[in-house]
């Protein structure tokens, strides 16, 4: 008999968690369309982020990459079509402070 006879309580695998990367839209793409170099700013900024934005737009998992980035807080890049401002906006909204700003 398993110690976790209920299934409630036993851990789940991690790798179920992050399947849904399998059919990203991004998956195979460069990175560094989703993720800002250091000290870009203004119009470059906004170009690359509006191209990653146009690729999440048509991805088949928008909204679990979205779920997931919201639940953890990711920092960076664009994830599930919104950027780190996005996020922190939404957050903030629903009265979340971001975890380096609890810190």
């Amino acid at each position: 008999m398993s110690i976790y006879a209920d299934r409630a309580i036993a851990p789940r695998p991690v790798a179920d968690e992050w399947e849904w990367q399998y059919e990203g839209a991004c998956r195979g793409m460069d990175p560094e369309m989703f993720f800002h170099p250091d000290g870009e700013r203004g119009p470059r900024r906004r170009n690359r982020e509006n191209a990653a934005k146009a690729v999440c737009a048509s991805c088949p998992v928008l909204q679990l990459c979205r779920d997931r980035a919201l639940a953890i807080q990711e920092p960076y890049g664009i994830w599930g079509g919104l950027s780190e401002d996005d996020r922190a906006a939404i957050l903030s909204r629903r009265g979340i402070s971001r975890i380096s700003e609890a810190s």
